[in-house]
C-alpha cells in the first residue's frame, strides 16, 4: 500500500469522534498489547504523520482506513519498526519500546502481512512457514544443519488446522495454490511467530468476493486467542463487518475512532473524505 503525495506540510489540530461508546478506550487503554503516543513522522518539510495516539487489545480487530496519501502505510511501518517516528513513544503492554527494524517488532510477537505477502513462490508451504526460522534435528545431525523436516510439517499442519485453513498438503508448492490460500499461508506464518499483534496490509485486495471471505474467517478465528489485529483495507464493508473498532486517519491525524455499532459504512466514507468534519463545523 503506497502513499503518494498525500501527506501534508504542516500538522494541524483535529476534533477526534469518539462516539458513545469512548469511555470504554479510557478502560482499556492500561491493557493495551501495543500503543502509539503522540506519534509523528516527517519526511523533510512534509508532515506525514502528527501526534498520533493508537492501540490495539487483546482479542480485538482494529480497521485502520483513510484515503491514498493519509498516514495509514507510515502507522504501519513504524508499528512494525520499519520506520522510526520522529518523536513519540511505543509500548508494548505497557513499557516502552524501540524498534530499530522489523527483526525487534518480530522479537515481541509482532507480524506484518504486507499485500504483495513475501511469500517465496518455488517453496512449499512448511518451508515459507518456517523461512528463516528452520528447525534443525537434534544430536549430531543438527550439528552438521540436518533440518527435521518431520517436525517442521506436524507443526506447520497443526498451525494451518488450528486456524481452519484448507490446504491438505503443506509439501505443496505456494506458486501452486490460489490467491486466497497464498494469503491463508502468509497469515498462517505471522500468526506462528507473532503471539501478541498481527498487521493486515490490504489482505483481500486481490482476491476474489469467495476468498476474501474466507481471510476474514480467518481473522475471527485468530483473535479468539487473544491475538490483537489491525486490518488496513478500503473495502469498507468488510472492515465495518469485521472490526470492533474503525479508526480513520485524515493527512496524517486521526479524525475519527468509531466503535462498529455506532457507525455505518456511509459515515466512515464522510469521516475519510474529510465530510464529517465540514458538518460538525
Amino acid at each position: 500500500m503506497n502513499e503518494p503525495n498525500g501527506a501534508v506540510n504542516e500538522a494541524r489540530p483535529v476534533q477526534v469522534s469518539e462516539g458513545r461508546t469512548a469511555r470504554k478506550e479510557a478502560t482499556t487503554l492500561r491493557n493495551a498489547l501495543l500503543e502509539a503516543r503522540g506519534v509523528t513522522r516527517s519526511f523533510g518539510t512534509v508532515q506525514a504523520l502528527n501526534g498520533v495516539d493508537f492501540a490495539i487489545h487483546p482479542g480485538e480487530v482494529v480497521g485502520l482506513v483513510g484515503d491514498n496519501g493519509a498516514g495509514k502505510s507510515t502507522l504501519l511501518k513504524i508499528l512494525c519498526g520499519a520506520l522510526q517516528p520522529s518523536s513519540g513513544q511505543l509500548l508494548v503492554e505497557g513499557s516502552p519500546v524501540v524498534f530499530h527494524s522489523p527483526r525487534d517488532s518480530r522479537e515481541r510477537g509482532i507480524e506484518v502481512v504486507y499485500q504483495d505477502l513475501a511469500l517465496a513462490t518455488e517453496l512449499s508451504v512448511l518451508e515459507n512457514v518456517f523461512l528463516g526460522r528452520e528447525q534443525r534435528r537434534t544430536g549430531i545431525l543438527g550439528r552438521f544443519g540436518i533440518l527435521d523436516r518431520n517436525a517442521m510439517a506436524r507443526d506447520a499442519r497443526e498451525t494451518l488446522d488450528s486456524l481452519g485453513i484448507e490446504i491438505h498438503d503443506v509439501a505443496a508448492r505456494c506458486g501452486l495454490l490460489s490467491g486466497g490460500q497464498r494469503q491463508a499461508v502468509a497469515v498462517a506464518k505471522a500468526i506462528r511467530w507473532g503471539s501478541r499483534v498481527l498487521l493486515l496490509d490490504e489482505p483481500t485486495a486481490a482476491l476474489a468476493v469467495m476468498e476474501a471471505e474466507k481471510i476474514g474467517g480467518l481473522v475471527r478465528e485468530v483473535v479468539k486467542g487473544e491475538v490483537g489485529v489491525v486490518l488496513v483495507s478500503h473495502n469498507l464493508p468488510q472492515v465495518h463487518e469485521l472490526c470492533d473498532r474503525i479508526v480513520v486517519l485524515l493527512r496524517g491525524s486521526i479524525v475519527a475512532n468509531l466503535h462498529r455499532e455506532d457507525t455505518t459504512v456511509e459515515e466512515i466514507v464522510m469521516w475519510i473524505t474529510g465530510a464529517a468534519r465540514s458538518r460538525g463545523n
